[in-house]
């Protein structure tokens, strides 16, 4: 199916790995115009290096961080067609899962929000002048299934992801008569550097059962959060709903939430 998206110009942010660098990847294959943005480019990333594919960057957490990222595909490429805000999960320097509200000081809060909400508020305030401009365009937020399914671990994390939702609506209903199109996916469980990096969710939770990180990784994970498809998802499963969602084959879909969860939400 052709997604017609060849010549369109995207930003997407933590674009360096996991579900990020699988949605950029899959962009450049539809022939879209890609600006990655990224506080390091990584091996990956620079291996799909090209006239296609620019590198900025940024610290996406910083007050000036996503605007340097829109601002470089306008210098660029003249234009902005697609945001893809993918930037989130533990801040620089944090190591999760945390397992009660009770460890979480204001310092945590701060730099939970502000990389998973205030991030994605940063990133819109910018582009959206430039898909008026351009006569509209498409947002996609990466949201998490725990921001639907409350929990004591990472609860910092999923009332950010909540936040985002809930941006993406106001968004939504205020830009869609204008040609924006808002939506959000929503992952359970991914198998990215976040949990498979060492010291990552998989040693953190392994010590927590008293096993292995290969064992967490490989069945207990998902057994852990009762996933329907028995193991952790792949990037480029949600990469693929996020694609699909910024292109214009998707043009009715607004104020959406796509969920990719193997499962793991269990309500009607």
């Amino acid at each position: 199916m052709d997604l017609e998206l060849k010549d369109m110009v995207a930003v997407v942010t933590g674009a360096s790995k996991g579900i990020g660098l699988a949605v950029t990847r899959t962009l450049l294959e539809e022939g879209a115009l890609v600006v990655a943005a990224s506080r390091r480019p990584g091996p990956e990333l620079t291996a799909l290096a090209g006239d296609r594919l620019v590198h900025v960057p940024v610290d996406l957490s910083t007050p000036e961080g996503p605007a340097e990222a829109v601002a470089r595909a306008h210098e660029v490429f003249g234009r902005l067609d697609v945001l893809v805000n993918n930037a989130g999960g533990p801040p620089p320097g944090a190591v999760l899962p945390r397992f009660s509200f009770t460890v979480l000081s204001d310092a945590d809060w701060h730099a939970m929000l502000e990389f998973n909400l205030m991030a994605t508020v940063r990133a819109v305030r910018a582009a959206i002048p430039l898909m008026l401009a351009g006569g509209g365009g498409s947002i996609v937020n990466v949201s998490s299934t725990h921001a639907v399914v409350p929990s004591a671990v990472n609860v910092d994390y999923g009332v950010a992801k909540a936040g985002v939702n809930n941006l993406t609506q106001a968004l939504s209903e205020e830009f869609g008569p204008q040609g924006i199109r808002v939506n959000t996916v929503s992952p359970g469980p991914v198998r990215t550097p976040w949990w498979t990096d060492d010291g990552g969710a998989a040693d953190v939770i392994a010590a927590a059962m008293g096993t292995d990180r290969d064992a967490v990784l490989d069945g207990k994970a998902a057994e852990m959060m009762q996933l329907t498809t028995g193991r952790l998802i792949e990037p480029q499963e949600i990469a693929d709903a996020i694609v699909l969602l910024c292109s214009p084959r998707s043009a009715s879909t607004t104020g959406s939430d796509v969920l990719v969860d193997g499962g793991l939400r269990k309500a009607v």
